[in-house]
């Protein structure tokens, strides 16, 4: 098989989500593409080269959702709701990229810049929250950008037990944190009330 800096950077990411990027050699990286380390470096510097570039792609996802209509146009709910929908749709297409995403902790250059992105990421939502609680379109007892902690806490964790050959499909995975989230008494809707009905 022909590799390229997307093939490797998707054999890469397999393992670091499977075994950590400190734990993961660049001789398993070649053994797992089938190819030799010096071919490997024919096409990318190093190990972290993969890590920048895997995460970049998690992160142009994500940043693309916030630029798709859906999430552009209408009333702040409305938006918010396409934007966690399609956040965890993202979260299920891209499960070895996201995983690592969500681990990083600022080790090095790639990561910091990483955490950097996914700060800018929060804040564009935590706007939209705080712009649907100033229409009361959603509950206002809960610091906007709290919520969008839990909000994308909740999405983010599908990264650890989804399967895509599991018993539910993305699209309905999808659909259910969108309901969790802004549906229902004890849920992010504007009525702010707090028992389970």
């Amino acid at each position: 098989m022909a590799y390229d800096i997307d093939s490797l950077t998707d054999v890469a990411f397999a393992l670091f989500a499977q075994r950590g990027f400190d734990a993961t050699s660049m001789d398993e990286i070649a053994r797992a593409a089938g190819i030799t380390k010096a071919s490997i470096y024919h096409h990318v510097s190093g190990k972290e080269a993969l890590l920048q570039h895997g995460l970049d792609r998690a992160l142009t996802a994500l940043f693309a959702v916030l630029d798709e209509p859906a999430s552009c146009e209408g009333a702040p709910r409305a938006r918010l709701e396409a934007i966690v929908t399609r956040v965890a749709l993202v979260t299920m297409a891209m499960l070895p990229e996201v995983s690592v995403l969500f681990r990083v902790r600022g080790n090095s250059r790639t990561e910091r810049a990483a955490m950097e992105r996914r700060r800018t990421f929060d804040a564009a939502v935590t706007g939209l929250v705080q712009a649907a609680q100033r229409e009361r379109s959603v509950r206002a007892d809960i610091d906007p950008a709290l919520a969008t902690r839990l909000i994308f806490g909740m999405s983010n964790s599908v990264a650890e037990w989804y399967r895509p050959n599991g018993r539910m499909g993305a699209q309905e995975i999808a659909s259910a944190i969108g309901r969790i989230v802004f549906e229902g008494s004890g849920s992010f809707d504007a009525g702010g009330r707090t028992e389970v009905q």
